[in-house]
């Protein structure tokens, strides 16, 4: 036998096995990204932009549909992954730390972490207090000193509900600031942050409490009054003007990693292709360049880790809930 066209027959099927374990499975026909908000909030911009980029860089057929499903902050639409398309390849979920706040708190009721698959983060959006532009106050410290003299004197809007991701971080800013009486500042529950905003910039709530991705088109029109970042330094590009909570004396940190989940009973091939599809998006340039935009920083776990981090992250949520009475 000719011993080169052996060699050849070898390579040539080895490289087709390859080919066919690397593309087990790939996307067909519509694919579908749960925002568990409405419109205009986190999960609606992590869905909407990454199905953008994906479709972009031709990694899903066609282009990605984005259905919004809000309800219980997140629970409505965990509660239907699990229950209604757990083994559903084509759908990917748009999660936070909003999610994993909401399951160390035992929120979505009979559920927890386990019963998903985590795909990977790709990007974290800092948390931001502001106020209207027409706002008595000019900085943190004087909103937390109108809040030390009086606890209900600030009331406060977010798009997490109830001792969600938005309301912990300003109980997490009051508490560095040395506010007493953490359970009586007022906080109202919207559906998103886009209109928890609107409330805000109408005159019907004091501040706002979100992240900058949220803020970010309301403070460029002027409507919004960023008085502090949640990061320990301050952002890139065009939000180095806003100073941080810490450079105000006031030690707040409020990082929210962007990502996703996916139906438990999915194929094990589908889930290994949206992540090595999340692997090729974060290295990008137009995923970079979407970063950049909206004050997104570098945060990717590896594929490996995600898992162990989601996990980490649900016990630290749940400790600091108890430490801040949430949690009993």
């Amino acid at each position: 036998m000719n011993s080169k066209r052996t060699l050849t027959t070898v390579l040539a099927t080895a490289l087709s096995l390859s080919a066919s374990l690397t593309m087990a499975w790939e996307p067909s026909g519509k694919v579908d990204c749960i925002s568990p908000s409405g419109p205009g909030g986190g999960w609606d911009f992590t869905c909407r932009s990454v199905g953008k980029t994906l479709a972009d860089l031709k990694l899903i057929p066609g282009s990605m549909q984005t259905t919004n499903m809000a309800g219980a902050g997140g629970g409505v639409a965990f509660a239907h992954v699990i229950g209604k398309r757990g083994d559903d390849n084509q759908l990917i979920v748009a999660a936070s730390t909003a999610t994993t706040t909401r399951l160390a708190q035992g929120q979505y009721t009979g559920m927890n972490a386990g019963m998903v698959k985590w795909v990977g983060a790709l990007g974290a959006d800092y948390g931001v207090i502001a106020v209207g532009k027409d706002s008595k106050y000019q900085n943190l410290n004087q909103l937390m000193a109108a809040i030390k003299a009086d606890p209900r004197a600030v009331k406060f809007s977010g798009g997490s509900a109830n001792g969600g991701w938005d309301h912990l971080k300003v109980l997490i800013a009051a508490k560095a600031a040395g506010v007493g009486s953490l359970p009586s500042i007022p906080y109202l529950s919207y559906n998103n942050g886009g209109e928890a905003i609107t409330q805000v910039v109408g005159g019907h709530v004091d501040a706002f409490t979100g992240d900058i991705s949220e803020a970010a088109g309301f403070w460029e029109s002027g409507d919004l009054r960023l008085l502090a970042v949640l990061s320990e330094t301050r952002l890139p590009g065009k939000f180095g003007s806003i100073p941080t909570a810490r450079e105000q004396g006031i030690d707040a940190l409020g990082p929210n990693w962007r990502g996703f989940y996916m139906p438990k009973g999915a194929d094990a091939d589908a889930k290994q292709y949206w992540v090595q599809a999340i692997e090729t998006l974060y290295d990008s340039p137009e995923w970079k360049a979407t970063m950049a935009k909206n004050g997104l920083i570098p945060f990717h776990p590896k594929a490996d880790e995600f898992e162990a981090f989601v996990t980490q992250q649900v016990a630290d949520i749940e400790q600091l809930s108890r430490e801040i009475g949430l949690l009993k």
